[in-house]
């Protein structure tokens, strides 16, 4: 196989491998809460507490591990971690599907964040087979595919959970077993050995990794802006529920077609928008600029009082996406191609931190100011939240940007 038929066939499996990865977890979404339940007898309380850990338990091991596979596919390429990967989340699944045992639904829950941290090789490998100028482009197409693997996900799901619990898990098994096997025929590595380097521990951690990007001035400016829109986005997922239920009394039909909405918003952003507009503003004024309209539509879901202005206001939100390849690809381009792995091994590490801190704060918070001690009701507390911190967020990006003055894809 040629070399751009090749890496063709190997950014198709990535795309497909990370579709896949979301589409695992949109399946979980509906029927994960009722399987922890079959656990505890269906007791409400004890089956909240256990999903809110097993959201933490698979956070903090994708947390811990992003770095060390993002190191690892840094010496040893791209395809052994990622094909490994791809094994352990099907593994993964099939645990999901066949316990009987609480005690392995949690070595499920770990297996699968630490598996799930191969995203940050894969968008490595997206950054070695990326001309600079495609950069951008090319990542667009990966919130492309998180945003199908949305659609479609709870929907699944839904459907597959209806006819047996632990099918949809059957199910997830099934296809990422196919990707593995069509992925050890079809992907070539992209990581060339001379741009290739030792593993060290002391990078492969999160707090390692950061410390290493500090070499690099733009990508140690842009860090903590990256941490607060992941933290900021953390709390809009976690509390989407709970606060549509509460404001507008919907069930869960209403909210899986609000979600499906959000990921076709997200898949024509990230697919089609992204390669139009990010060439013609520029990566810097790209991140920026979806930073401030996703601070907008924030505020915008806190102040709705109907339904409709919810859905209204979808729209906006998802062109707040635009920052997501904009950061991508300007971090990409600031550090050399043997520490990408690296780089996005501590990206991936920062969302796993938000996801750790983020819906615990963003829950307490909505459920303080619903609840009866509350000096005043305000439903939408962590939608408020949320577009403060993109705020504060655009305001760190604009200062490291403005730090840092530098070319980029606008055309001039």
């Amino acid at each position: 196989m040629s070399a751009a038929p090749a890496r063709k066939a190997g950014l198709a499996f990535i795309l497909v491998t990370l579709f896949l990865d979301v589409l695992g977890i949109g399946i979980i979404v509906p029927i994960l809460p009722k399987l922890v339940g079959t656990f505890v007898q269906d007791d409400t309380g004890r089956t909240s507490q256990l999903y809110g850990l097993f959201i933490a338990v698979f956070a903090l091991a994708q947390f811990f591990f992003s770095p060390i596979l993002g190191g690892l596919s840094d010496r040893f390429g791209r395809r052994p971690v990622l094909l490994l990967s791809t094994l352990g989340q099907a593994v993964n699944y099939v645990l999901l599907a066949s316990t009987t045992a609480l005690g392995w639904l949690w070595v499920g829950r770990v297996l699968g964040g630490v598996t799930s941290a191969s995203i940050s090789t894969a968008t490595a490998y997206i950054a070695d087979v990326s001309p600079p100028d495609k950069r951008a482009q090319n990542f667009g197409f990966v919130g492309m595919a998180f945003g199908l693997g949305f659609i479609i996900g709870p929907g699944v799901g839904g459907l597959l959970g209806a006819v047996d619990l632990r099918l949809p898990f059957w199910v997830a098994a099934g296809l990422t077993l196919l990707n593995s096997a069509y992925g050890f025929f079809v992907l070539p590595e992209s990581l060339a050995k001379e741009h290739r380097r030792p593993f060290s521990l002391a990078r492969a951690n999160p707090l390692g990794t950061l410390l290493a990007l500090g070499r690099y001035p733009l990508v140690l400016g842009l860090v903590g802006s990256l941490f607060l829109a992941a933290l900021a986005q953390r709390c809009l997922e976690s509390t989407w529920v709970l606060a549509t239920q509460y404001r507008y009394g919907w069930d869960t039909k209403m909210t899986g077609v609000s979600l499906a909405l959000v990921g076709v918003g997200a898949a024509i952003v990230q697919g089609g928008l992204v390669r139009v507009v990010i060439p013609r503003l520029g990566e810097r004024k790209a991140l920026l600029y979806g930073l401030l309209l996703g601070a907008v539509s924030f505020v915008g879901y806190g102040l709705a009082r109907e339904a409709w202005m919810v859905f209204a206001l979808i729209p906006l939100n998802t062109l707040g996406g635009l920052s997501g390849p904009a950061s991508q690809a300007l971090l990409s381009k600031a550090v050399p191609p043997s520490e990408q792995g690296m780089l996005q091994g501590g990206l991936s590490g920062l969302v796993s931190l938000s996801q750790i801190v983020g819906p615990p704060l963003a829950t307490s918070l909505f459920g303080y100011f619903v609840g009866k001690d509350a000096p005043f009701t305000l439903p939408g507390v962590s939608f408020f939240l949320g577009g403060a911190l993109l705020a504060v967020s655009a305001l760190w990006a604009s200062r490291a940007i403005a730090r840092f003055p530098g070319s980029d894809a606008a055309t001039q």
